[in-house]
């Protein structure tokens, strides 16, 4: 495999179109990540779009590298969480973390990625249910590299 770009965009992580969501609550999640990443900060705040509560975080992810996200985790569908400037390893170990430790079930988490959104892919993919940390990242790039022509 050729060396991959470090590309940075956001990505969002869904529940699967249809269903009950993650059965999570933005307290729960808070929870999970003082548990998870020592170093974090969270604040809760009123979304200006939706008038709902989301939960704004910073974590650690390893020494000096910090990713902030959004999270809503209402009723239903409109549940994600999202992750602002990151490259697709970045968000592999937080979305490891999601899939392996916060969501009930590996195979309920779709991706998409603001880069993908620009170039009209509308559609969450779904992140790998098994395997580890290189093949979410792998799936994260091939997701990146399909929308990226440059």
């Amino acid at each position: 495999m050729s060396a991959e770009r470090n590309i940075r965009t956001n990505f969002g992580f869904y529940p699967p179109q249809g269903g009950e969501g993650w059965g999570a609550s933005l307290e729960g999640l808070e929870r999970s990540l003082r548990q998870a990443f020592p170093e974090h900060t969270v604040t809760y705040r009123k979304s200006g779009i939706h008038r709902m509560t989301v939960l704004d975080f910073e974590v650690e992810l390893a020494p000096d590298v910090w990713i902030d996200g959004t999270a809503a985790l209402s009723e239903g569908d409109y549940s994600y969480i999202t992750l602002t400037d990151v490259t697709a390893g970045e968000a592999a170990v937080f979305a490891q973390w999601l899939r392996d430790s916060f969501v009930p079930s590996p195979h309920l988490v779709r991706f998409a990625s603001s880069l993908a959104m620009a170039n009209g892919e509308q559609l969450p993919w779904p992140l790998p249910a098994g395997g580890g940390l290189e093949k979410i990242e792998a799936e994260l790039h091939r997701h990146l590299q399909s929308v990226d022509a440059s």
